[in-house]
C-alpha cells in the first residue's frame, strides 16, 4: 500500500506513544519511516544543566524505543520545531541524503500549564505559557510545512495528517483548557494548509480526533483512569485503540485519496454523544 514512500513521524516520546504505532503501521504496509524526538541540537544556547539532561533523557528514551520497536536501521534525529535552525538543519540533512517525504504526522504537543495531573485555569495562563502552547503545538505545523517545503523534501501529492482531540471543539470533563486552544488552531490552521498547500502543491490535509489513551506520557501526565473509563462508557463502540488510529492515518497517507481539509473522529462515537 505504502511501496517506495517514506513519512516523517513527529512526537514519540517512548514505545507506548501514538506516533509509534502509526510508524509500525507504515512499516508493515511496506512505507519507510523517518522519526524525531526532542533533545539537544547543536542551536539550544545557554541551557541550564536541568534543561540539558532533561532533553539528553528524552532523546535517548525516543531514540532506544525507536530501535527496540522499529529497528536498528530507522532514522532518528533531534528537532526543535520552536528553533528554525534546527529545522532548516533537519530539512538540509534530509536534502543532502536525497530523502523525499510523501507525507509527515505532526504529533507534537507542549503545555507548561499542567503538571502532576493538575491544570491552570485559564484566567490564570500567562501571556507566556500561551503562547509557548500554541507555539509548539499548533503554529510548528506551519514552520515544519515551510522548511520541508523550502528545501525540497515534501513532495508534490503527499499528505499530512495532525493528531487532535475532541477538547477543541468542545469544553469537556477531560483535564485540558489551555492546550484545548492550541488543538483548536492546530485544527484550523491544518485546514489551511489544505487549502494553500493543495492548490499549490497537490498536498492534502486532514487533522484527526483521537479518544482519550493513557498509554502515551501525554496522556498519563493529563489524564485519569476515571476519564478514560468515563469516555469507554459513553462511547457507542467504546473507546478507539491505537491500531485503529494508525490504520486511518495509514489510510490519510494513501496516495489514492483525495480526502483534504477534514477533521475525521477515530473516537469510537464519542463526538457525537451530549
Amino acid at each position: 500500500m505504502l511501496d517506495n514512500q517514506t513519512f516523517l513521524i513527529t512526537g514519540i516520546a517512548d514505545e507506548n506513544s501514538l506516533a509509534m504505532t502509526t510508524a509500525e503501521k507504515i512499516l508493515a504496509n511496506n512505507g519507510k519511516v523517518i522519526c524525531t524526538g526532542l533533545g539537544v541540537t547543536p542551536f539550544h544556547k545557554n541551557l541550564s544543566e536541568k534543561a540539558e539532561s532533561f532533553l539528553n533523557k528524552n532523546y535517548e528514551d525516543f531514540e532506544n524505543a525507536c530501535k527496540k520497536v522499529l529497528g536498528d536501521d530507522v532514522y532518528t534525529a533531534p528537532l526543535d520545531v520552536t528553533l528554525p535552525e534546527s529545522l532548516n538543519y533537519f530539512a538540509d540533512d534530509l536534502k543532502t541524503k536525497d530523502i523525499k517525504l510523501n507525507g509527515f504526522l505532526h504529533a507534537i504537543a507542549m503545555d507548561k500549564t499542567i503538571r502532576n495531573k493538575a491544570v491552570k485555569p485559564m484566567l490564570e495562563v500567562t501571556a507566556e505559557e500561551f503562547n509557548d502552547t500554541m507555539n509548539v503545538s499548533a503554529f510548528s505545523l506551519v514552520t515544519l510545512c515551510h522548511a520541508l517545503l523550502a528545501n525540497e523534501v515534501l513532495q508534490n501529492g503527499a499528505s499530512i495528517v495532525s493528531l487532535s482531540y475532541i477538547a477543541a471543539e468542545k469544553v469537556s470533563f477531560f483535564p485540558y483548557i489551555n492546550m484545548s486552544i492550541a488543538k483548536a488552531a492546530l485544527e484550523r490552521l491544518t485546514i489551511e494548509m489544505a487549502y494553500e498547500l493543495g492548490k499549490k502543491y497537490g498536498i492534502r490535509a486532514n487533522a484527526i480526533r483521537f479518544s482519550p489513551f493513557m498509554g502515551s506520557k501525554a496522556g498519563n501526565a493529563t489524564l485519569k483512569v476515571e476519564d478514560v473509563e468515563r469516555a469507554n462508557r459513553i462511547s457507542p463502540l467504546g473507546n478507539a485503540l491505537p491500531e485503529d488510529l494508525a490504520h486511518e492515518i495509514v489510510h490519510l497517507f494513501r496516495k489514492e485519496t483525495r480526502i483534504t481539509g477534514e477533521i475525521r473522529h477515530v473516537d469510537g462515537g464519542f463526538h457525537i454523544m451530549g
